[in-house]
């Protein structure tokens, strides 16, 4: 039998058994001699992110809490039931503080919102589904920005991931879990009890998510019971969302496939914490151990033994112990990177009318500043770089082979360029936003070559290895295109080849830049991280971005090896990469697709 196979099998024939009587252990009850948290209650006033709307929370402080020292937390999504006597947690704290089990760390429990109604004649609005079952930041922001602030105004909190966690139930469960895979640069550690991984507002979707983003530091303990929305007479499940047990059971596959610390445990109750209050000592110990040891993330093992298929794996891209480095400091502004032969690395800081140089060895200097605010640059065979000045209506190139800017020529006038792409023979493609439309300058003539009007926000522009195709993203829509580019420059053929993942927090895909390997693998900037397409079309991995934000461009240089540039905010960043870069410079018929 495949073992791979024997969870699930397991899961199907706990559904088939009585339910298992569960009962609160020893860890559970109070004892003798263990010294005793304390509990309060507060009442956090209507912010910012769900108006209008109060929460109820408490506060667990150990007997052990030392206000001189950074304290480790969590946070307990439906937090009057983690209170309640079906779990106990700070019953539970205070005796797993007592033993070592747990550091000396404080609890928050907190109640989803509740908008009161203006009448009694009218019906309050209930925010749970609203604030743990969605895909967006929103709640994740909340707890950042607003609760952990009033309660570090009384406790010191530790500002740690390491040392913040959250627990959920149902669909709680989600809401945790959301808050670390938004923001793990805040919370490492994720409790999931009976979560609803199902298809009610798109948390079916995560395990796909997860099996194609580059791993997070993340530490996940899953529970569910093989009778949760299931009934003898429909094995099914009850529900129209799905799967209970069988969703759970596909998280934790999706984890274990990226290399994530995850544990599930899979018992024969139903939608309900009699399981979960009964486990939870052990749950709280497994998710804590080995403290203060940092949780890092880590190429699966299977990644060198035979068998393994690099296809579709972040980690045949990027490194797991070799993250985003910052390029010396914040700058006014930070754009279009592109790279010469030698690695050097040049990008627009359109706020402060300045190209900046950054060197192999991380090192920036000045290349040119100019009077014109600068939209795009990129790097020609001509071994020229070429500068979008929209505001002048035109387009500029300099030599760059004496390290700072020379020999300013004037490439295209009357011109709006919002990106640029150049081929080895010198035809250079831009995006033109206000018209909706591409447009070639050849032979000192520019003239349209889209406009056909299905690109609702032409943003980056990119070549085929060989040349032969561009690729064209659309900042409005998910789908990004792909042209075949004719004997005389013009584009034929066109289609929205690229189906990427949207945001899920409004309607525009804002993608950005694009860069492009050997292979005919593209890289779409977007506002979930760098998007990984295939030849072929399909999105295969999703890499992080450096920080909780948008990434608006990209860019490879150097070889042995090579490396990805991106800007995101202010900032430049880079990160040694696997891949092999497609130049300019050198036109390469790439392999046939796998399809």
């Amino acid at each position: 039998m495949n073992p791979r196979a024997l969870p699930l099998l397991l899961v199907l024939a706990a559904a088939l058994l009585p339910a298992q009587t569960y009962t609160l252990g020893p860890d559970s009850q109070p004892k003798d001699g263990v010294p005793k948290g304390t509990v309060t209650k507060y009442v956090l006033k209507p912010g910012r992110f769900f108006p209008g709307t109060p929460h109820n929370y408490s506060v667990y402080v150990p007997a052990q809490y030392d206000s001189a020292k950074p304290a480790p937390f969590m946070i307990f999504l439906d937090g009057s039931g983690a209170l309640g006597n079906g779990e106990r947690v700070p019953v539970v704290f205070d005796n797993l503080i007592a033993s070592h089990d747990l550091p000396p760390m404080i609890g928050i429990f907190i109640d989803p919102g509740v908008l009161p109604a203006l009448s009694g004649d009218a019906q309050n609005r209930y925010e749970r589904i609203f604030e743990y079952d969605s895909l967006s930041d929103r709640f994740a922001t909340f707890l950042i920005d607003e609760l952990i602030p009033e309660v570090a105004e009384s406790y010191n909190l530790s500002k740690n991931p390491d040392d913040r966690g959250l627990s959920g139930v149902s669909t709680g469960a989600v809401g945790a879990f959301m808050a670390a895979w938004n923001r793990p640069d805040q919370f490492h550690r994720v409790l999931s009890f009976i979560g609803t991984y199902v298809a009610m507002k798109g948390a079916d979707s995560l395990s796909a998510a997860i099996r194609r983003t580059e791993p997070k530091p993340i530490r996940i303990f899953l529970q569910d019971g093989a009778n949760d929305h299931i009934a003898p007479d429909q094995p099914w499940g009850t529900f129209f969302a799905g799967s209970w047990p069988v969703n759970n059971q596909v998280m934790y596959e999706a984890f274990q496939y990226s290399g994530y610390d995850a544990k599930l445990v899979i018992g024969s109750g139903g939608h309900d914490m009699k399981q979960g209050g009964a486990i939870m000592p052990d749950a709280l110990r497994w998710l804590w151990r080995g403290y203060p040891a940092p949780i890092t993330v880590h190429e699966p093992a299977v990644t060198d033994q035979p068998g393994w298929d690099p296809r579709g794996k972040v980690y045949a891209t990027v490194y797991a112990d070799k993250p985003w480095q910052k390029i010396e400091e914040s700058y006014s502004s930070a754009i279009s990177p592109t790279a010469d032969r030698d690695g050097n690395v040049y990008f627009a800081d359109p706020a402060a009318h300045r190209i900046d140089k950054s060197t192999p060895d991380g090192k920036v200097t000045l290349f040119k500043q100019v009077t014109a605010t600068i939209s795009a640059l990129t790097y020609g065979a001509d071994n020229r770089l070429y500068a979008a000045e929209p505001t002048l209506r035109r387009i500029v190139s300099y030599a760059v082979g004496s390290g700072t800017a020379s020999d300013e020529r004037i490439a295209a006038r009357n011109v709006a360029a919002y990106s640029l792409a150049l081929t080895i023979q010198g035809n250079l493609y831009f995006t033109d936003q206000a018209n909706k439309t591409i447009n070639l300058v050849s032979n000192n003539r520019v003239r349209t070559v889209y406009s056909g009007g299905e690109i609702a926000v032409p943003a980056g522009i990119a070549l085929s290895p060989d040349q032969a195709m561009l690729i064209v993203s659309d900042a409005q829509s998910r789908f990004s295109w792909s042209f075949q580019i004719a004997a005389d420059g013009a584009l034929v053929n066109g289609e929205p080849f690229f189906r990427l993942e949207m945001p899920e927090t409004g309607w525009l895909s804002r993608t950005g830049g694009i860069a492009v390997d050997s292979i005919a693998q593209n890289y779409f900037a977007t506002p979930v991280g760098i998007q990984v397409c295939e030849a072929s079309g399909r999105v295969i991995e999703i890499l992080n971005a450096p920080e909780p934000g948008i990434v608006t461009s990209v860019a490879f240089a150097g070889a042995n090896p090579a490396w990805m540039y991106v800007t995101e905010g202010n900032s430049l960043y880079r990160r040694p990469v696997k891949i092999t870069p497609a130049v300019v410079w050198a036109p390469a018929k790439p392999p046939k697709p796998l399809l």
